[in-house]
């Protein structure tokens, strides 16, 4: 049996009843049952400003804390504007700031996108990697996952009704799984 692995889940929507959470509740459902989840709070984060350094907000010191107790990070975000949602980067830049005091760096992540048409959320996930690249985040590299037609991914009960996505879904939290392990084995 694996060591158990807290993983923090950052959302891209700030919306409650988001696709985000729905999506959320329902990978937690597949994955292995040593992996245990938290959704991080963004919504209360006031814009980053290194001004603002010197005289903390407490959401920001509440989100460092949290991130850096976490063992591993899902980020499960919609696409907006072909990148990444506004609120999502300000917790990542909030997160990684002061510079050299980075609570992601070394932090094993993986990435879920989707969205209503058919590029699936390509454009934010790929954005979110060049972003943990300069964190030095290392990213699950494979499977990339990018779901299309968002408003159906995940059912009215929080089960996943296609079994070709059911079967990705629950493929991907398995490689998680496994890439947390070998990247806290490093």
């Amino acid at each position: 049996m694996s060591e158990t692995r807290k993983v923090g889940v950052l959302l891209g929507s700030l919306r409650k009843k988001s696709i985000s959470s729905s999506l959320s509740m329902a990978l937690q459902k597949l994955a292995p049952s040593h992996l245990k989840f938290s959704e991080v709070l963004i919504s209360d984060l006031p814009l980053y400003n290194s001004d603002q350094e010197d005289n903390l907000p407490a959401s920001w010191v509440r989100l460092r804390q949290e991130v850096a107790a976490y063992d591993a990070l899902l980020f499960i975000t919609p696409e907006y504007n072909r990148s990444i949602p506004g609120g999502l980067k300000n917790a990542i830049d909030i997160g990684s700031r002061p510079k050299g005091q980075s609570v992601f760096d070394g932090k094993p992540a993986a990435i879920i996108t989707f969205s209503p048409g058919n590029l699936g959320g390509f454009c934010a996930h790929h954005h979110l990697r060049d972003v943990f690249l300069n964190l030095n985040m290392p990213t699950l590299p494979a499977p990339e996952i990018y779901l299309n037609g968002a408003a159906k991914i995940v059912n009215d009960e929080g089960g996943i009704d296609n079994p070709d996505t059911k079967k990705l879904l629950d493929g991907v939290m398995h490689e998680f799984s496994k890439w947390i392990e070998l990247i806290k084995s490093r």
